[in-house]
């Protein structure tokens, strides 16, 4: 049974859905303020499951409680950025530390090689399974 049969990158919220419009994210962006949320953008060419640590654009808007400022930023990271993979995070900081409260995908690039999965047998019967990105396989900035 195939569960993904997009073969799409398939992190955070709303991954199995088809991408949000700008004013789907609009809309996920106020209900992020109306919870008290603070938002932020990160970017990356190799989305690798374990890859959690994606690069930040610009500093997290703590500050920040409207959604076309949000949306401002957004834009830029996708005109700098038009071919890597774009992630909005809302971090939750009501009970005292900034935990990640929300983080969906807005933007991809227009091909996603994917992922291989690599068998090795090892001593005994065992069997480690690794994830391997092919677009990991080219350089960075190169990768689409």
């Amino acid at each position: 049974m195939m569960t993904n049969p997009t073969g799409r990158v398939t992190q955070g919220q709303f991954s199995f859905l088809p991408d949000l419009s700008d004013a789907e994210i609009v809309q996920q962006i106020e209900y992020g303020f109306g919870k008290g949320y603070a938002w932020s953008i990160e970017y990356t060419d190799d989305p690798h499951p374990r890859n959690t640590y994606w690069e930040m654009f610009g500093m997290p808007m703590f500050d920040l409680k409207d959604a076309a400022g949000v949306m401002l930023e957004l834009n830029a990271c996708r005109s700098t950025f038009p071919n890597h993979y774009i992630r909005l995070m809302a971090f939750d900081s009501t009970r005292g530390i900034e935990s990640v409260a929300m983080s969906f995908i807005v933007n991809r690039p227009s091909s996603e090689p994917g992922f291989g999965l690599m068998r090795q047998e090892a001593s005994g019967r065992t069997i480690r399974y690794t994830v391997h990105s092919y677009a990991a396989e080219r350089p960075e900035m190169q990768r689409y």
